[in-house]
């Protein structure tokens, strides 16, 4: 065998093993973008009845539901007045926003005048006092300030 058909052995050896290798790294590339696309596989599993997932079904809350006095679904206590409060105040916002809201009669009337002016409220009739003495007799305004007083802490003179 002559220099020059052992030139081309080795050409082609080499050849051969580029294609080898480019045929690896091609064949690793797409394993990883499908790994990528579809990380658990799902889309080679069966698609038979056995393979499917068990759906549970959700448990139905019931919405009117009251443990220890207190609505479930919306944390008022249950009292005269209740189903009023919840039938006109929670269509529009949570019952947390009426229950931290705690005012004496005539602001609670005054901030239903203020929904309805520019709010869109409609006209409470009849309901709006049952919700007022409702709102003041269970979430009555408290007496404290801002915040509580500081208590136990040993103050310190600054120094210039």
């Amino acid at each position: 065998m002559n220099e020059q058909d052992k030139f081309r052995a080795t050409v082609k050896a080499v050849h051969r093993s580029l294609m080898l290798v480019l045929v690896a790294v091609v064949v690793f590339s797409g394993l990883l973008v499908f790994m990528m696309v579809d990380p658990d596989f799902s889309s080679l599993r069966s698609k038979d009845m056995a393979s499917y997932e068990v759906v549970q079904p959700v448990e139905e809350v019931d919405e009117d539901l009251i443990v220890d006095g207190i609505h479930v679904r919306t944390g008022l206590i249950e009292a005269d007045g209740f189903m009023e409060v919840v039938n006109n105040c929670t269509n529009c916002h949570s019952a947390k926003l009426v229950t931290q809201n705690r005012m004496n009669a005539e602001r609670w009337a005054a901030t239903i005048d203020w929904m309805q002016e520019t709010q869109n409220l409609w006209d409470l009739g009849r309901n709006e006092e049952i919700i007022i003495n409702y709102l003041v007799t269970n979430y009555p305004p408290l007496k404290i300030g801002r915040r509580a007083p500081l208590t136990g802490v040993e103050w310190y003179e600054l120094k210039e």
